[in-house]
């Protein structure tokens, strides 16, 4: 017997929007947490701001600037800490939203619909990158009138390097929201794994100031270089590389972590269903 209607890129879009229209009711039912996660991270950074005043001499932290080439540390953090939101909403958005479904019992019934299942990865986390979006501006506007903000460079160009970053950071997420599938467990993944990343891609420090025997790790993550790009173009830090070449390993990093988050997604949840403990938890 052949179905109904077969499966169309017209109805993958209708569920996946579908999908984004689901979490962005559910988010909104509780509009405090956009107010929480907007004021959080500024309240999590006030004890640095404090601390680099106090080491610093006339207002520029002259140590730091030895290692980021601008004195400027709020804008640097500021910066770095609206890119780790962005971070954050891919690995909560697929890792945890699979564990949602899970324990609420979901998680079968939406396997079996036609539709890609990165499709509904990409779904889940779409609604927390417009969230984000939304609260990380927000917390720029706020945290500049508080701190100060100075943007010297151009705008526009700092995006160019954003776009393989985020791209390219869907194929950890995707690979991620495997492991959650197998270990049935993401509150403490993503708390580790979003940590760990973070602390190595510089989102608060100059990777530099690393010890040498982590240095390599750092300079191991393309997503170092996406916020090292970011700084550079808008307030004036010193590159790692050239931002030419920068650029260049963002690219490849896109294509590379795609391929192998895809890779490992699709060969994880084939022995997930082998197993018979897709909904699990």
């Amino acid at each position: 017997m052949q179905p109904l209607c077969q499966p169309s890129l017209t109805s993958h879009a209708r569920a996946l929007v579908a999908l984004i229209r689901k979490d962005w009711k559910q988010y909104w039912r509780y509009p405090l947490n956009a107010v929480s996660t907007m004021f959080q991270p500024l309240i999590w950074i006030t004890p640095v701001y404090f601390m680099g005043l106090a080491f610093s001499a006339n207002g520029k932290a002259l140590g730091f600037a030895q290692y980021s080439g601008t004195s400027d540390f709020m804008s640097f953090i500021l910066l770095g800490t609206v890119l780790e939101n962005f971070i954050n909403a891919v690995f909560w958005g697929m890792g945890f939203a699979l564990k949602n479904d899970m324990d609420s019992g979901v998680m079968e019934s939406n396997w079996l619909t036609p539709i890609p299942r990165l499709f509904i990865l990409v779904g889940h986390s779409v609604t927390n990158l417009v969230v984000t979006a939304i609260t990380s501006t927000g917390m720029l506007l706020f945290g500049g009138l508080i701190f100060g903000f100075h943007v010297s460079g151009d705008v526009w160009s700092a995006f160019l390097p954003i776009i393989p970053m985020m791209i390219g950071l869907y194929g950890f997420g995707f690979a991620f929201a495997a492991l959650v599938m197998i270990m049935r467990e993401a509150n403490m993944l993503v708390d580790i794994s979003s940590f760990l990343v973070q602390l190595f891609s510089g989102s608060n420090f100059p990777v530099n100031a690393l010890p040498r025997f982590l240095l390599p790790v750092a300079l191991a993550l393309p997503l170092t270089y996406g916020l090292d790009s970011v700084r550079a173009s808008l307030i004036g830090t010193t590159p790692l590389l050239p931002l030419n070449w920068e650029m260049v390993l963002l690219i490849l990093f896109m294509f590379v972590m795609l391929g192998i988050g895809t890779a490992a997604f699709r060969s994880l949840e084939r022995r997930v269903r082998m197993l018979g403990t897709l909904g699990q938890h």
